[in-house]
């Protein structure tokens, strides 16, 4: 897939997920296959006035290349001017944020409340793209409600003020990210415009990938929630699309190893107590699937040095190792009990 002059190589890219896809977490979804990473979504009014924690959402490191840094707001000159200023980090493509559910962005304006005033946002649009010399992109939804379904609508305005592309999650606000998610409307867009059309909602491996791709026909596919606490998904996703091979869940050592790895870089980046206390629900997701997965979620609510991390993973590790070997010799030990 090629966007403006930026040329993206594989099949799949990470969300911007707040507070989730901080550098930490996209490096290592880079590491294992994520062709394309787009930063947490940074407001467009905090930049314009040296908001410090603003900035820190832009921060671009050379292994995430090619990545694009994303920005929400709902005044076209501040978010000219957002843009302008996140040049300074020198991000590949810029991105804006047009379907964010949350209360906080789309009750204030922004996120997907534009999809509620597609005049504004193509102003938007294009007062970016006129303002910066990269390729600039559009995050947006289903529409706002079963009520307003203007995906196609929204994404033809895009396409006319200059983007470069679109990302569209197949959920509409009101849906916030209960399923289904549509397919059709994806299509829809896709069939009406004629720059790359990313797809986004519920991809969690490589078959609903695949599938994702035949039923829109997109350039791309985006991954969120499927890739928390399995940053590997990416690799999975990557084998399947090539030649359809089905690359299991990596050895619980591995992705203890992964996790603890993370959790190191989130300490580089922002501190232990900070990067800790974030890590908490990260912790969480690795535990997903597995044995005693409720008691180990406990557990990982409770990490505040990144030694306890490392603790857990030993003990996620000796647990999963302990099951394993109960779940092979049980059979065995019914069988005997049987003849009995």
């Amino acid at each position: 897939m090629k966007i403006g002059n930026v040329t993206i190589g594989g099949f799949a890219a990470l969300a911007p997920m707040a507070g989730v896809a901080d550098r930490a977490f996209r490096q290592v979804c880079k590491e294992h296959g994520a062709a394309y990473v787009v930063g947490e979504m940074a407001s467009a009014k905090g930049l314009t006035m040296n908001d410090a924690k603003t900035a820190e959402l832009l921060t671009v490191t050379e292994c995430e290349r090619p990545m694009a840094v994303q920005l929400f707001g709902d005044e076209p000159l501040t978010m000219a001017k957002a843009a302008q200023l996140a040049l300074r980090y020198n991000p590949d493509i810029i991105d804006l944020n047009m379907g964010c559910p949350a209360p906080k962005i789309a009750g204030n304006g922004g996120g997907a409340a534009l999809m509620k005033n597609p005049a504004l946002a193509g102003e938007i649009i294009k007062a970016v793209c006129e303002a910066v010399n990269i390729p600039v992109t559009v995050k947006l939804r289903k529409g706002w409600d079963d009520s307003l379904i203007n995906a196609v609508e929204v994404a033809k305005i895009a396409q006319q003020n200059g983007a470069a592309a679109l990302t569209v999650h197949g959920r509409t606000r009101a849906q916030m990210y209960a399923p289904p998610v549509d397919a059709e409307i994806i299509r829809a867009v896709k069939e009406a415009v004629c720059i790359p059309v990313i797809a986004n909602g519920d991809i969690e491996d490589g078959a609903s990938a695949k599938l994702m791709l035949e039923q829109t026909g997109a350039d791309f596919i985006m991954v969120g929630r499927g890739a928390l606490g399995a940053p590997w998904v990416f690799e999975q996703i990557n084998a399947y699309l090539t030649d359809g091979t089905l690359l299991p869940p990596p050895p619980i050592e591995t992705r203890m190893e992964v996790m603890v790895k993370q959790f190191e870089l989130m300490v580089r980046y922002k501190g232990e107590y900070t990067a800790m206390r974030e890590a908490r629900k990260h912790a969480a997701w690795y535990m997903k699937g597995l044995h005693g997965a409720a008691r180990l979620r406990q557990l990982s609510s409770s990490l505040c040095v990144l030694d306890d991390a490392k603790r857990l993973a030993e003990q996620v590790i000796l647990t999963q190792r302990e099951a394993a070997l109960w779940a092979a010799e049980t059979p065995a030990q019914n069988m005997q009990d049987f003849s009995l």
